[in-house]
């Protein structure tokens, strides 16, 4: 084997994987794309602290994982700390092997900040309730997509844009997943 032969053999590789790292990476072009959900079909058995999903809502959340699952790839998944909503999350998070994160919906503008920072360029979900996810969409600086969202009415997927050029607004569409909740 010649000298040059050898060293093409042993680089060959290396440069390989340097083009595939490459190619990986986040573009600085692409905007973040956020997915915001309420939390799936809740118990409604008056006065529980933290109800959980019925049967209803765990298919709600096998709807979301597969709806989910045919988009881009996410980064990472935000949750409240209820039942409810980890709850709906979870099959996805399990899907993806991605821990699920928590956030207080009680601090969207911090929650908006740490995505825009950590998460530029990349697909995320956040998983809040009927009365937090407008207002989710607005801490991105985003029109709402639908006046409001009744208690009835769990089968919202918004997708946020957020543009990376900071001149650009950020802008989200109302769209349906799984079984519908609501007369429409």
């Amino acid at each position: 084997m010649t000298h040059l032969t050898f060293l093409h053999v042993l680089l060959w590789p290396l440069l390989v994987l340097t083009t595939q790292c490459t190619s990986s990476t986040v573009s600085t072009k692409q905007p973040t794309t956020v997915y915001v959900v309420r939390h799936a079909e809740k118990d409604l058995t008056p006065n529980l602290p933290d109800p959980l999903l019925t049967p209803a809502g765990q298919q709600r959340a096998v709807a979301l994982r597969d709806s989910l699952l045919r988009r881009k790839p996410l980064a990472a998944i935000f949750s409240t700390a209820t039942s409810r909503t980890r709850a709906t999350a979870e099959l996805l998070a399990q899907a993806l092997k991605l821990p699920i994160q928590d956030y207080d919906p009680k601090q969207l503008p911090a929650l908006a900040s740490r995505i825009r920072r950590n998460y530029a360029g990349q697909t995320v979900l956040v998983v809040g309730h009927s009365n937090t996810i407008l207002e989710t969409a607005e801490a991105f600086n985003a029109a709402r997509p639908v006046p409001t969202i009744g208690d009835n009415e769990y089968d919202y997927l918004l997708e946020v844009k957020i543009p990376r050029d900071s001149t650009q607004a950020a802008t989200a569409v109302a769209r349906r997943y799984g079984v519908a909740t609501a007369i429409r």
